[in-house]
Formats: C-alpha cells, structure tokens, sequence
C-alpha cells in the first residue's frame, strides 16, 4: 500500500463509499423485483459485469491468477452473490445490511493475518461501535428474525473479508482486469450449481431485467472496481469502516422505499454506526499528521542547539 496524503485518503475514502451504498442498496432491490433463485440470481449479477469489465480491459489471465482469479471468484463475488441474495430473500432488508456492519471487525481479523495489517485501536473501537449498532438495529425491528439468514450473512462476511485481504495481497495487475477476472470465474462455477439446484434460469419481466441492470452495472461492475482500489491505497481497517455505510444505506432505504418500520433502537444503532465510522478516521488524520509532525520537532531541535550555545558562552563571559 502506497503511502498517500490526508487530501488524497479522502479522496479514497468518497470513491470507495460508493460501494457499500450501493451494496446497500441492493437489498431493496432483490427484495422487490428479483426472482427467487439465489444461484441464477449470483450467475446473472455476475457474468454480465464481468464480461463488461472483461471488455473495457482487454486483458485475460496469466499464470497463478488462472487459479487465483476461480479462489476470488468464489469468496468476493460467485459464493458471495449467492449468500447475500440468499439473504435478502430470508431477511428484512434493514436487517440484513445490520447483520454485515460486523464485517470492520473481521476484515481487521483478515488482515492482520494475510497481510499483517496491525489494527489501530480507535479502528477496533469503530468496529466495536458498528457491532453495538448492529445489535440495536438487529433486535430492534417489529419483524421477526430468520436464524438460517443470519447464519448466511455470517458466512457470507467472513468469505469476503478473507477474499478481499487475499486480492490486496495479489494485487500487483490491473484493478479493472483482475475483477473482471473474479466476477467471470465466480459466475462460472456456480452456474452449473444453479443448473442443477433451481433448474432452468427463471423468467425475467421488465421490473426484474431494469433491477438486475442495476445491480449488474453500479452495485457490481463499478462497486466492485472502487472498493479493490480502495484496498489498494488505504489500510483494511479504514475500508473496512467505510463499508458501514453498507448497513447505513439498507435500513434508510428500507424506510424510504420498502416501508420498514424504524423503531427508537434502530435510530440510535443507526447512530453509532455513523459514530464508528467517524471514529476510524479521526485515526486516520491523527496517524497522517504524525510524520511531518515529527519532522517539524527534528528540525526545531536543530535550530534551538546553537542558541542554546549562545547562551553559555555567554554566561561564562
């Protein structure tokens, strides 16, 4: 990871946010107007968007990432798809998004593994907040919670953060060509899944085709390309905080537009979300301004030196 600017972080940090809200609100999205298949509903997000990424790269796999892109396609995109969609299908969309705000916490976990990222401790705390939002949030709606749907969110954030610290490690190609990569390899294997488990590819009427088009295109192909960059140029854990507005996006428009009910509790976990996030990069700016910091003390030391020479000489005269 390269090492950047505060004015440039920033600039990471708006371009990565736009792909939790836009994971975020895919919930709505599956909820509404998607069919029920959650392995046609993975293949037909992903193939499409890879192949559009496929396109604007031109690039095809070389060496290790033949097998490195299928390891990827599974955890971040194929496997992934098909769990959330899952998800979305068993659970309230508010509910859903909540469940993943517990993913800071286990992509710090990933990365300090794979990549030997030391967490900070305001960025656990933010991810600490983000749980104690999620409990709130969770448990405080008038719906009644799916077990097996928060066990499929569980597996579905951990597959991922040990996809993405995986694709921060391998990082050395092109952003836009390795996702594409990813999204072709998870679509293919868990095609033939699909083939077999829910048959024939359901029908799509114009509602659906307009919402996979969305999902296709902004919650994948460019959701995806700015959240792999943003793992390139910030630490794991600030990516990690940054896809709290995942759960943030859910429960407003869940409100908005598919008329969830939000209690006392959820507004205040919806709070300490916010607050956890805000707290991840109040670290940021403290561990930016550190360096030059210090330059300045170095330099003034030097500079106190001869005048505190001065000063003894004269006293001796």
């Amino acid at each position: 990871m390269e090492a950047i600017s505060w004015s440039g972080a920033w600039r990471w940090m708006l371009l990565t946010a736009i792909a939790p809200i836009a994971w975020g609100s895919t919930y709505v999205v599956t909820r509404a107007v998607l069919p029920a298949e959650p392995l046609w509903g993975a293949v037909i997000r992903a193939l499409p968007a890879g192949l559009l990424l496929l396109v604007l790269s031109r690039r095809r796999p070389h060496g290790a990432w033949w097998w490195r892109s299928a390891l990827l396609g599974m955890l971040n995109t194929g496997g992934f798809f098909a769990l959330v969609y899952a998800v979305a299908q068993r659970l309230p969309s508010g509910v859903a998004a909540t469940v993943m705000a517990a993913s800071p916490l286990v992509m710090m976990a990933a990365a300090r593994v794979v990549l030997g990222q030391r967490p900070r401790i305001l960025a656990l705390t933010g991810g600490a907040a983000g749980i104690a939002g999620v409990g709130l949030m969770l448990f405080g709606g008038a719906d009644a919670v799916d077990p097996i749907g928060i066990v499929l969110a569980v597996v579905a954030l951990v597959s991922s953060a040990v996809g993405y610290a995986l694709a921060t490690r391998w990082g050395a190609v092109d952003i836009v060509a390795s996702t594409a990569w990813q999204l072709l390899a998870g679509g293919l294997l868990v095609l033939p899944l699909a083939v077999v488990v829910e048959g024939a590819p359901p029908l799509l009427d114009g509602a659906a085709f307009a919402g996979f088009a969305y999902v296709t295109v902004v919650a994948t192909a460019l959701a995806f390309v700015v959240w792999f960059a943003g793992l390139r140029h910030l630490p794991a854990a600030t990516v990690g905080l940054i896809g709290l507005l995942n759960p943030v996006t859910g429960v407003v428009l869940g409100a908005l537009v598919a008329g969830e009910v939000l209690t006392g509790r959820q507004l205040t976990g919806l709070a300490i979300v916010l607050a956890g996030i805000a707290l991840g990069q109040v670290r940021l700016r403290r561990r930016r301004q550190l360096p030059s910091d210090s330059r300045k003390l170095r330099v003034g030391a030097k500079k106190v030196e001869p005048v505190a020479a001065v000063e003894k000489s004269r006293m001796r005269s």
